[in-house]
């Protein structure tokens, strides 16, 4: 069967020609930036950067980082690029601490935004005879609002559902034989538990792609979400500070997410130094946008920590690929001096044939961090004589100190008791007053 590509020539074109295209933009951006944002201009002047020393690609190194602070610092209007008058849409992150990010959109760069969410339905399987089921939230939240326009790129037939009210959801899925369905993961995971529990086996759904991202998620949650769901489930990442989801996806290798050079720059650096670090390292991803007319960040220090890769893919597409987000270093909690991510605890849970439905709370008590980890059991569990249930919690403690090196308290709950989410997971309550 032919490989389908929604823009084939840009998706596969030769790597010398995307890094010679990257060069010809990024000097365009830099000029552009250096002379309609003030804040990013000060950047350049304190570093001794001028537009003119930047020729190419080669010469990215020398510009200098933003991050989420400049952003709050420069809140509302500091880092647009554009008259207001040429904006015809905001976006705002999610984010719960501080102010909010709100990046800017003209015509321009809604319709580039929509491309790369194109790619990424078309990558997923997508053709204008499919029935998207857009399940991410709308408003504000990027991930409504950008695979709802890549679905009506394609030409699918787009439900523009939202987050919530699963339903509904459900029926017009089933109603409607939508095939493609994209919403978070622990919301897919959501329904297909739902679905369940309602008496569908995965056959009895038309579903035949999912593409989820906006949280951490494991290669086992995939798993478990393919076999509930029957289908085949593609990561996709973004960054409202870079337009949203599209910045990079997955194709049918599943391996990795082919990133849009076209369209971004992706840097992985050093997160102590922030020096840039060769390919097949670890670091923090940093990312600069070449075509932005309103917001375009230049070496945007994400927090989202990966490994890019130019291994060559099966899909015939030539950009280079990251990683799966191993979390992201605000998602990293240091309890007792050990780096712990809440993906590690998700990868133990689900080896153990546990369900992803669970919360870590941490907390100080006598100086001293507590670990206490619950977990809902399975309904089939709930036969347990309660010495089974303290010997599954022992197992599961023991499972978890293996990976992490230190040892949590798990206490198993019944189903349904942790507080599901149709948007973004709320996994972590940290109680410690660490900073204010």
């Amino acid at each position: 069967m032919e490989k389908q590509y929604y823009q084939k020539e840009i998706e596969t074109m030769p790597v010398e020609k995307i890094k010679a295209l990257q060069s010809e933009k990024l000097c365009k951006q830099v000029k552009h930036v250096y002379e309609n944002v003030p804040y990013y201009r000060d950047l350049m002047d304190k570093k001794g950067v001028r537009p003119e020393d930047i020729r190419g690609i080669e010469d990215l190194h020398k510009l200098p980082f933003i991050s989420k602070s400049d952003l709050r610092e420069t809140y509302p209007y500091g880092m647009l690029a554009v008259p207001l008058s040429d904006c015809v849409r905001i976006q705002s992150t999610s984010g719960t601490t501080g102010k909010r990010v709100i990046a800017y959109y003209t015509k321009h760069d809604i319709d580039l935004w929509e491309d790369c969410c194109a790619r990424a339905i078309v990558a997923a399987g997508g053709t204008k005879e499919d029935v998207v089921q857009v399940a991410y939230g709308y408003g504000l939240f990027t991930g409504g609002a950008g695979l709802h326009g890549g679905s009506h790129k394609v030409g699918s037939l787009t439900l523009p559902m939202s987050s919530g009210n699963t339903e509904r959801q459900i029926q017009f899925m089933l109603d409607l034989k939508s095939t493609i369905i994209c919403c978070t993961p622990s919301y897919a995971a959501y329904i297909g538990e739902t679905l369940k529990e309602q008496g569908y086996k995965p056959e009895d759904n038309f579903l035949k792609a999912g593409i989820f991202g906006a949280e951490p998620w494991t290669e086992e949650m995939r798993r478990d979400i393919e076999k509930s769901l029957g289908i085949k489930a593609y990561d996709i990442y973004g960054l409202t500070e870079t337009s949203g989801p599209g910045v990079a996806f997955e194709c049918e290798e599943q391996n990795g997410m082919h990133i849009n050079e076209d369209h971004f720059i992706a840097e992985i650096i050093d997160p102590d130094t922030g020096e840039v670090l060769p390919e097949g390292s670890k670091g923090k991803l940093v990312f600069t946008s070449l075509d932005k007319e309103a917001f375009p960040l230049l070496r945007y220090r994400t927090r989202d920590i990966c490994v890019l890769s130019r291994e060559k893919c099966s899909c015939g597409r030539t950009f280079i690929r990251m990683a799966k987000p191993m979390g992201r270093s605000d998602d990293m909690l240091i309890i007792r001096g050990v780096n712990v991510f809440p993906s590690q605890i998700e990868t133990v849970l689900l080896n153990e044939g546990y369900a992803p439905n669970y919360r870590i709370e941490v907390d100080r008590v006598n100086n001293s961090d507590t670990l206490d980890v619950y977990v809902e059991l399975l309904p089939e569990q709930l036969s347990d004589t309660p010495d089974g249930v303290i010997k599954r919690e022992k197992d599961l403690s023991s499972a978890i100190t293996t990976m992490l090196g230190i040892r949590p308290t798990v206490h198993l709950v019944p189903p349904k008791t942790i507080t599901r989410s149709e948007g973004k997971a709320v996994r972590v309550v940290d109680k410690r007053k660490l900073h204010d």
